[in-house]
């Protein structure tokens, strides 16, 4: 009997401690399953051993983030169970739709990315140094999940790996390494979370997209889906499978699953609600379901 493995990549920005911040994602994740079938949540509240943090951002970053920042927040979270009245408001605020606009229009338009607001001007400079793989951040980063997921599939467990923000950006350009450079064959399940994986921006600088046909896309992939919360920003295109329909064509993945609507993430911290919190997304029964889904029938 294979083992069953759940792979975690975070997204951007310092993060805690990894063994601290590995078991707050962890409560999250058994919250959200909980919230699906608490059957299954109690099955997992011993699986802990199988949950894989990828502590990319200490080697990116070289700080942390202090968690006690995060566990009050995330306490409240756990106890919230619902989006309120002025969640589904700010999730559909003006400034989201503004905020939308003009990340269309750099997405469309990278010559105009220096003319937009300073926070996305100086993402696009933070994450640039991982595409360009400057002082080879970008092969070291994606080095640490390989030690993880190589073996793995190489054993033939049954692994689910979640990629959250650009978190699936390194997901996704390790599965194509794998399969395309080095040769390894297997499948995982694939789950991505406020992804932009279907922007422009990034599509354009993914490993191997400037070449043709299957060898193209990465072929370890057996189903990926995708989820998009309300009011998510950072994942401007919720159509993976229109974006990857040649993944499909070519027989490469087995499904692509877009889900965009009713998503809501439900983390409010010291700025307000954030849409874009991987507590919030892991919290969501709607997650919750697609890793009950998951740990039950494969």
């Amino acid at each position: 009997m294979t083992a069953k493995q759940i792979i975690f990549v975070p997204g951007k920005n310092p993060k805690p401690e990894e063994t601290l911040h590995s078991k707050l994602l962890w409560r999250t994740l058994v919250e959200g399953v909980r919230r699906a079938d608490s059957s299954v949540a109690d099955t997992l509240l011993s699986s802990y051993a199988q949950f894989h943090l990828i502590n990319w951002n200490d080697l990116y970053y070289h700080s942390y983030q202090d968690i006690t920042t995060d566990i009050p927040w995330v306490d409240a979270l756990i106890n919230k169970h619902d989006p309120t009245e002025q969640d589904i408001r700010d999730a559909n605020s003006w400034n989201i739709l503004l905020g939308r606009i003009l990340l269309t229009m750099g997405d469309d338009i990278p010559l105009l990315i220096p003319l937009l607001p300073q926070e996305v001007r100086s993402t696009d400079n933070e994450i640039s140094r991982y595409f360009n793989n400057t002082d080879n951040v970008g092969s070291e980063v994606r080095g640490l999940l390989k030690q993880i997921l190589r073996p793995m599939i190489e054993n033939q467990d049954d692994v689910l790996l979640i990629g959250h923000s650009l978190g699936s950006v390194i997901a996704y350009d390790t599965l194509w390494e794998l399969a395309r450079q080095e040769g390894v064959k297997g499948k995982v399940d694939f789950l991505t979370l406020g992804s932009p994986l279907g922007m422009h921006y990034m599509k354009h600088r993914l490993m191997g997209l400037n070449g043709r046909g299957a060898k193209s896309y990465p072929d370890l992939i057996r189903h990926w889906i995708n989820l998009i919360a309300e009011g998510d920003l950072v994942a401007l295109n919720s159509k993976f499978k229109e974006s990857f329909h040649q993944m499909l064509e070519l027989g490469l993945v087995a499904s692509i699953e877009d889900h965009s609507h009713g998503i809501y993430n439900l983390f409010r911290g010291d700025e307000g609600l954030d849409y874009h919190s991987s507590y919030g997304y892991m919290v969501s029964p709607v997650v919750g379901g697609v890793i009950k889904d998951w740990w039950k029938d494969r």
